[in-house]
């Protein structure tokens, strides 16, 4: 017997009154073409992460998939919870997913190369 899908909830019409969505969220959301609550149903936030990495041509902290998997969640009925709730998640998934290598990590390792 497949797994029971929590009820769908009804959303409110702007991408900013979801939870953990803020001006940045949204705008990263309408940047891979989802304009409304309503467009997150059944997406997978992984595939958003990787799709926001690949419109964005840069490795995107990778807090923003957790972002999109709190979202994602709600949207589908689960529970309002903060987005670093998945965090433990994220790094069991994807165990290569460290924080945000910044640019001043990269250039000693670039400098000794050369």
């Amino acid at each position: 017997m497949p797994a029971k899908r929590p009820a769908a909830r009804a959303l409110p019409p702007r991408l900013e009154d979801l939870p953990n969505v803020g001006r940045a969220v949204a705008a990263d959301f309408r940047r891979l073409g989802i304009g409304t609550p309503d467009e997150i149903r059944g997406r997978d936030p992984y595939m958003l992460y990787h799709d926001l990495c690949r419109a964005t041509r840069a490795r995107v902290d990778p807090c923003m998939l957790d972002t999109f998997i709190a979202v994602v969640r709600y949207v589908d009925g689960g529970p309002a919870k903060p987005w670093w709730h998945y965090t433990a998640e994220r790094k069991r998934v994807l165990p290569g997913s460290p924080g945000v290598r910044h640019v001043s990590d990269t250039r000693g390792a670039d400098s000794r190369r050369a």
